[in-house]
């Protein structure tokens, strides 16, 4: 028999009338309203899977208002999980099931579900009016368009107001937890365990246990329906993915989250205060609140009252010997690019995290985009090299935070760290490293003269560099005798004086380029099994997308090489030797060809774009579809 993902499956039965059936992936999208709860729907049913054992990705997609226009289509929310018994790299392209809240959930998903999927319809919420506000002439429900999915048509409102009639809430207090109806209702479909969700509701709800108790029983009333309804038949079993991940202990995690603890392992090993300096800004905020909550470890967060202030408040920290980081995406960049210049000028270590986000301008606010590299690379006034670095999966930015402070500690520079909100909100798999895997990021600092005058005078200089980093010394405010300038104007080599000299500028500038360039990092590995001619090159979150792709190439009896960049500034050592090996390089980006244009003025070769710039993450089929092109070509 074959499962809605075409992949083999076998029946037993499990009590009269039903039957199980085992896959090995699953991909799943609530939909509604905003106010419907399918992102808490989406993030129960995703730490259930976690706790269960499978490999998961998700892809959290909602509004950018915080209560959009009930029942249209811009207010849509939704929350995709794909979840198997093997190791998986996206979201999924298509969902073989959706639970459609309201017929504009309806409308706005059912073009992505194969013919043959199955779909979940809350009936209740199909009045004339509902439909007619989202152009439905007719039901869809009844007018034969959706002959060819398995349609469960569920009155949930109904079913969770009379499942809660005893706990003498409104109707529109019932109404609200329809959500967790729909949850148990597929928590029985696809056998997840219940316990936590149970715990969660009543933990969360702890200040209103009437509610707490509503929603557990909305919960229960969902499961129930599944399993004595005649209309689901069938529930299915996807076994934990035991061979996937290395021994250890995982946690489900978002990008934000693994950020925000690649932010305080590094200000550990470091042995240093974690400072954060930050305005609020979608998607960036959750780390702002994540970091709030540990000032057991020393950590201080600075909620400033715009981007100029979060910067320069945490340049300041910097200066006083903390780890500081500010966090923002593309729209607080443009605001902060003069105090990272000012970074630059210092060169004091200072992390400037860029969850990006569609632009220019507002742009989308809580879509997703990778365009924001160029003006990370360029975006100041002057000659000001910043390091880029940028993780590739949402548990990477635990690595990839920590790996940005080991720059910025060791070579005394901001370091730019360009997450997006792919990444930010959506979750996977974590393995928590032990203490002894982390990387020793202690610093030196300054305690005492560091140079001898002509005279014999002993002195401190505040721009005499390490002859391996050209890292400067960082010397704490208040030290007797390292007392030192600091300011925007250009610096005199060593004193630290104001200096106009036009030799002595030009020593500067190329002396910080030339700390940027040589900045130790990895060389770049390549994925060539098969001796290909045609190399696809990555970078941040296109590394699922691409990888997916790569393996539908290859299962298809297809050649190509495959390449990930983590550093972008400076690039791997090995990079041009590895991109000429090539006849052909292809560059798939969520922008109009950024690293690509860097990749040909660097390197002088044909990198060829595949560009997507509509908020969305590339579709693994699609990618493969367009790189067999180019293989063929």
């Amino acid at each position: 028999m074959k499962s809605e993902t075409g992949t083999s499956t076998r029946t037993r039965p499990e009590e009269p009338g039903k039957e199980v059936r085992r896959l090995d992936r699953v991909i799943i999208r609530f939909a509604g309203d905003s106010g419907d709860g399918m992102q808490l729907t989406g993030d129960r049913f995703t730490s259930e899977t976690a706790s269960f054992g499978n490999d998961l990705s998700t892809l959290p997609n909602f509004p950018a208002e915080i209560r959009a226009p009930a029942g249209t289509l811009p207010g849509v929310s939704s929350f995709q999980l794909h979840f198997a018994d093997h190791d998986i790299l996206t979201p999924g392209d298509a969902p073989n099931v959706l639970v459609a809240m309201n017929p504009a959930a309806l409308k706005a998903n059912i073009g992505d579900v194969p013919r043959g999927g199955e779909v979940i319809v809350n009936t209740d919420e199909f009045a004339k009016r509902a439909m007619a506000k989202v152009g439905y002439d007719t039901s869809p429900l009844e007018d034969g368009s959706l002959d060819g999915y398995r349609v469960h048509p569920v009155p949930l409102t109904t079913l969770t107001i009379e499942a809660l009639k005893d706990f003498g809430l409104s109707r529109k207090e019932a109404e609200r937890s329809k959500n967790m109806f729909a949850l148990g209702l597929l928590s029985w479909m696809y056998h997840r365990p219940t316990e936590g969700t149970e715990s969660f509701l009543r933990q969360k709800f702890a200040s209103r246990p009437q509610i707490a108790e509503a929603n557990v029983a909305a919960f229960r009333a969902g499961w129930n329906f599944g399993e004595t309804t005649e209309d689901f038949a069938v529930s299915y079993e996807v076994a934990p993915a035991t061979q996937a991940f290395p021994a250890g202990t995982y946690r489900n995690i978002s990008g934000n989250l693994a950020l925000s603890y690649g932010l305080i392992a590094a200000s550990r090993q470091a042995d240093l205060p974690l400072y954060l300096g930050s305005y609020p800004i979608t998607p960036a905020s959750d780390i702002l609140h994540d970091l709030s909550r540990h000032k057991n470890f020393g950590v201080r967060t600075f909620q400033a009252e715009d981007e100029i202030a979060g910067i320069g408040a945490a340049l300041g920290a910097a200066f006083g010997g903390s780890l500081a980081v500010t966090t923002t995406s593309g729209p607080g960049v443009a605001l902060k690019s003069e105090t990272i210049g000012l970074a630059v000028s210092l060169e004091l270590p200072l992390l400037i995290v860029d969850i990006q986000r569609g632009g220019p301008s507002t742009g989308l606010p809580t879509k997703t985009e990778q365009a924001d590299l160029l003006q990370a690379m360029y975006g100041r006034n002057g000659e000001a090299p910043v390091p880029v670095v940028a993780p590739r999966t949402p548990a990477d930015c635990f690595d990839a935070a920590i790996e940005a402070a080991r720059i910025a500690l060791a070579y005394r520079t901001p370091v730019f760290l360009l997450s997006d909100g792919y990444l930010a909100n959506g979750s996977e798999p974590w393995r928590i490293p032990d203490i002894d895997e982390l990387p020793d990021l202690r610093v030196q600092f300054a305690t005492g003269p560091n140079h001898q005058l002509a005279d014999g005078t002993d002195v401190f200089w505040p721009y005499k560099r390490d002859p391996q980093t050209l890292a400067r010394p960082w010397a704490v405010p208040g030290t007797p005798g390292l007392e030192h300038r600091i300011g925007g104007i250009e610096k005199q080599d060593g004193t630290g004086n104001i200096s106009y000299d036009p030799a002595n500028h030009d020593l500067m500038v190329r002396t910080r380029q030339a700390k940027t360039d040589g900045i130790t990092v990895p060389d770049l590995t390549v994925d060539d099994p098969d001796g290909a001619k045609t190399l696809v090159l990555g970078w941040g979150s296109t590394y699922g997308p691409i990888t997916a792709a790569v393996r539908r190439i290859r299962r298809e009896q297809g050649a190509i090489a495959q390449a990930h960049l983590r550093h972008l500034n400076p690039f791997p050592k090995n990079l041009g030797e590895i991109l000429h090996r090539y006849d052909k390089v292809i560059i798939p980006e969520m922008n109009l060809g950024q690293l690509a244009t860097l990749i040909r003025a660097r390197y002088l070769i044909d990198a060829r774009s595949h560009t997507q710039v509509n908020g969305m993450p590339f579709k693994a089929e699609q990618l493969a579809s367009a790189l067999k092109e180019a293989i063929d070509e």
